[in-house]
């Protein structure tokens, strides 16, 4: 709460003095120099004294560091206006704000990392993000608009007293808003002196006791150089905070490209805070289980390509929505970078590391607004004529659309730098994310092992098939192993019975929910131990069913939604997928009765209704129409022969190089009456 009322106050000094400055001169081009140059004053210490501030964070008790600097501060803060008061003389009293700014702005940079630098060891490191949310949203979300409200009524009231007859002086709505600041700091050095001792840790950090100032300095920026993770991060809240800094600098040239003025500009500029705040306040919310790494690099793009589309916002309503976006992103991109910093970060060089990103950040975002204010103002506007007809072209635009293509592309290279998801695609996986399902990386498999799988409905033959092409593999010398669904296992033997026995069904029925995460019990165990392994050492491994009886049984017999079975599948299997998918295409009737001509008794799935059997047989047609080429569909009707050799024909062009030459000729009668009479057996 007193960091919040700090913050306010550091709004509020930031917003008057920058706009009084404007306010003096006329003409676009003297506008933007005198905005952008107020703004650049304040970057003096920063570039001075930030690269040290870091040392002393990571030397020093950080607790009693920042009730120092606050201290310091306090007196700084409130002799501003008191000398403005006490002094007659115009020279004095601006001498003496440029000198008492300068010496805020440095002490200002050994508080800030000392108080970043301590919050991962106050905080548990699973709430650091939550920490962090609190800061930032209070920080650059919530007080800059508080601090333009609260500035606008200050100006407000001092009107109305000068209109009634009050003698005030000039100063005296920025003089209220400096002896506020100077009581938030007092504010600050107390609470934190008698309410947070945690802050402090060690009473002296140990390793400055023998390291010199100069070696800890460059052993930090070492740190950042060498580290691709944190100089990954760095650089991309950089690029996050330049976005922002172009659309605050450009924001009163914008507004007069859209035909307004400076009611159209103080609502850009506080759009772009707003949506910084909810993209802080409610990002994680929105992305849920998504990598924080792949977070961060999104919430780049989504600043940067904002960024561009500002560019072609042809009214103010388009550009306020998109600027929202802006600052949604950046609110995101700083929240996730500062949360991984923090906690990827070691404790000894926290100090500097964060000394360095917040003086970068100031640097980059005030340079952001002052260069980009000074271009598009001495830019303006040009009109191009092309074969007679006139084409405007605003400065402003046009450095918002560069800006963002550049940003993108910055954004994804910080993705790839950071990505611990290769190959998966990030869309995807954030749609999942949301849903809280993130997608796995897939594991894949050794490319010398090939995984078939056979599918279909009741009666289909299916095993009959399996062990024909298992045989005939073997007898080229290929090492093959033959499994099934559910049941492959001891631990999916007993999953079997649950899930398939009558009896087992009939004392302790099982709804769909319950056999749909039976079945990818079974499946996440027998990938694990028997599927993987085996293709891990380049065998052949022949399945008599997988996944899709599961999105055909329980997604479509079951009536459950395919897009959860698919994904609880896929999350069991870690993302395996055959090579082949053979689908033995039958009629349920047919079918139904060819396993009524066995004589054995049905299992739980086999006495399911024929209107079952039929959504069935339609979702395994369904799926391997939506992905053929990893598909081949046979009709179970044919004789068994004709069905042995398009299934030789569709695994001959999908084994490796090995089985060159004749492969799988249909068998003779001989063998196909052994065959078939030893499956019957089995069965």
């Amino acid at each position: 709460m007193v960091l919040g009322v700090a913050s306010l106050g550091d709004w509020l000094g930031l917003l008057a003095t920058a706009t009084f400055a404007s306010a003096q001169v006329t003409g676009s081009a003297a506008k933007g120099v005198a905005f952008g140059s107020v703004i650049a004053v304040r970057l003096l210490p920063a570039l001075v004294l930030g690269p040290l501030a870091g040392v002393l964070a990571d030397r020093f008790d950080r607790r009693y560091t920042m009730v120092v600097c606050d201290l310091l501060r306090f007196p700084l803060f409130a002799s501003i206006p008191t000398v403005a008061l006490l002094s007659e003389n115009a020279a004095v009293t601006v001498g003496w704000a440029a000198i008492a700014t300068f010496l805020v702005e440095a002490i200002t940079m050994i508080w800030t990392p000392a108080k970043d630098a301590s919050i991962p060891n106050l905080i548990p490191r699973a709430r650091l993000e939550a920490a962090n949310q609190l800061t930032l949203i209070t920080t650059y979300g919530i007080t800059p608009v508080l601090a333009a409200i609260s500035l606008a009524g200050l100006s407000q009231l001092y009107q109305s007293a000068v209109s009634n007859g009050v003698d005030l002086p000039t100063s005296t709505a920025s003089s209220v808003a400096l002896y506020f600041l100077a009581l938030s700091r007092l504010a600050t050095a107390v609470v934190v002196f008698f309410g947070i001792k945690e802050i402090g840790g060690r009473e002296s950090r140990g390793d400055g006791a023998d390291q010199g100032v100069l070696r800890q300095f460059v052993d930090g920026w070492k740190y950042v150089a060498r580290t691709p993770l944190v100089r990954g991060l760095v650089l991309g809240i950089l690029g996050a905070f330049a976005c922002g800094g172009l659309v605050v600098g450009t924001a009163q040239f914008y507004a007069l490209s859209l035909g307004g003025g400076d009611s159209t500009f103080s609502l850009l500029f506080g759009l772009i805070f707003v949506g910084l705040g909810l993209g802080i306040a409610f990002g994680p919310r929105l992305v849920g289980a998504l990598s924080r790494r792949r977070w961060f690099g999104f919430s780049i793009m989504l600043a940067a390509s904002s960024v561009g589309l500002l560019a072609l916002a042809p009214h103010l309503s388009i550009a306020a929505a998109v600027t929202l976006l802006v600052g949604a992103g950046a609110g995101m991109a700083f929240l996730s970078g500062t949360t991984l910093l923090g906690g990827e970060v070691e404790d000894d060089v926290r100090g500097r590391v964060f000394a360095f990103v917040q003086t970068a950040v100031r640097v980059v975002l005030m340079l952001a607004i002052a260069l980009s204010g000074v271009l598009v103002g001495v830019g303006g506007s040009r009109e191009f004529h092309i074969a007679g007809l006139a084409f405007p072209i605003s400065s402003t635009r046009l450095l918002l659309l560069v800006a963002g293509i550049a940003g993108t592309f910055a954004g994804m290279w910080a993705l790839r730098q950071m990505d611990d998801k290769p190959g998966v695609p990030l869309f995807r996986d954030l749609w999942s994310s949301m849903r809280g399902r993130p997608l796995e990386m897939p594991e894949g498999h050794t490319k010398g092992g090939t995984f078939i799988v056979f599918e279909g409905g009741e009666g289909a033959g299916k095993s009959t098939q399996l062990e024909l092409l298992a045989e005939k593999l073997r007898g080229l010398g290929h090492d093959v192993v033959v499994t099934r669904e559910p049941g492959a296992t001891p631990v999916g033997a007993g999953i079997r019975k649950l899930v398939l026995d009558r009896e087992s069904a009939d004392d302790a029925p099982i709804g769909p929910r319950a056999e749909a995460l039976l079945y990818a019990a079974d499946r996440a165990h027998h990938v694990a131990s028997l599927v993987r392994p085996a293709l891990a050492r380049g065998a052949v491994v022949i399945s008599d069913r997988y996944v899709d009886s599961s999105l055909a049984y329980q997604g479509a017999g079951r009536a459950l939604a395919a897009e959860d079975v698919a994904w609880l599948s896929r999350w069991a299997t870690n993302g395996l997928k055959p090579d082949l998918t053979i689908v033995l295409d039958v009629d349920p009737t047919t079918g139904l009765s060819r396993v009524a001509d066995r004589g054995a008794g049905h299992d739980r799935l086999e006495s399911e209704s024929l209107r079952f059997h039929e959504r069935v047989r339609h979702a395994f047609l369904d799926l391997a129409a939506a992905e053929p080429a990893r598909y081949l569909v046979v009709d179970a009707a044919e004789p068994v022969e004709t069905i042995t050799e398009l299934i030789a024909e569709r695994v001959t062009e999908l084994l490796p190089p090995p089985l060159e030459g004749p492969f799988l000729t249909p068998p003779s009668d001989a063998e196909l009456s052994s065959i078939v009479d030893s499956e019957l057996e089995r069965r």
